[in-house]
């Protein structure tokens, strides 16, 4: 197998663990908007599979999976098989690979040592206290309250960046020249603007947390949804919000299966 096709399969195997971990995240979202209770986030959502058939092995698949999908991310953001450099779009669009495959980098740790059985085993929203962290680690960096302003306004960037997506819904990586199905454009739709909101909420809490200087008001995706849950008509908003991001779980299956990619050999490995 060459490395362009191991390098195709891990990502879709990445594809799959995201999706898996999405479906999971709507699923406990849309519980505690019907019978109350705790959110959860990805980490937490990856802490339930370890209890269930094959935990250890599935979360092991999951972390072979993101460590795949990361590479890929950052291979697309350092090479740019597609140019996507030649305009301002672009540019950001490879700032957005990058910071996607440093979070996957992350959740293929918080599977592999779960997997390893090396932390507990917790449904919660772990990464509401890792984003807390290292928010409290960057404001007390010279300059630290500039750059956790530049991290959140760099989230709001990718929340619009989702937001146009589910609005064109073009989708043109599904598939060959074929458009997709409406049906599969309409998940696709549903689930970016779920996310789009859900990055709107994130990147509010990191720039409110450099503007008073205060790491306790960060939060990620467990504390985006007790806020929607706190709101008026919480139940309801949290209901639409966790069936959008089980959509998106469903859409990362069908990117899964059907998504083109280019992958390229890294120079120093050629």
């Amino acid at each position: 197998m060459t490395y362009s096709n191991r390098m195709t399969l891990l990502a879709r195997i990445g594809f799959a663990a995201r999706g898996l971990v999405y479906i999971l995240i709507g699923w406990f979202a849309l519980d505690v908007a019907l019978h109350g209770g705790e959110t959860t986030d990805n980490q937490g959502a990856l802490g339930t599979l370890a209890a269930g058939p094959l935990g250890h092995m599935l979360l092991a698949i999951c972390a072979l999976g993101f460590v795949g999908y990361a590479v890929w991310r950052l291979t697309e953001a350092i090479m740019d098989p597609e140019n996507r450099s030649r305009t301002l779009k672009g540019k950001f669009e490879r700032l957005g690979y990058v910071l996607s495959g440093i979070c996957h980098i992350m959740l293929a740790t918080a599977a592999g040592r779960l997997a390893l059985a090396q932390t507990a085993k917790q449904r919660g929203s772990p990464g509401d206290e890792s984003a807390q962290g290292w928010s409290a680690w960057l404001l007390e960096q010279p300059g630290g309250e500039v750059l956790l302003v530049l991290v959140g306004i760099l989230l709001l960037i990718v929340a619009a960046a989702q937001a146009l997506k589910a609005y064109k819904a073009r989708f043109d990586d599904l598939g060959g020249d074929v458009p997709a199905p409406d049906y599969v454009r309409w998940i696709g739709r549903l689930g970016y603007a779920a996310r789009a909101l859900v990055f709107s909420l994130i990147g509010w809490f990191i720039i409110s947390a450099a503007l008073n200087h205060d790491p306790d008001r960060a939060g990620g995706l467990g504390e985006a949804l007790e806020q929607l849950r706190a709101q008026d008509e919480g139940a309801l908003i949290l209901s639409v919000v966790a069936v959008g991001l089980g959509l998106f779980g469903l859409f990362s299956l069908i990117e899964a299966r059907y998504r083109r990619m280019a992958v390229e050999k890294p120079d120093f490995l050629r």
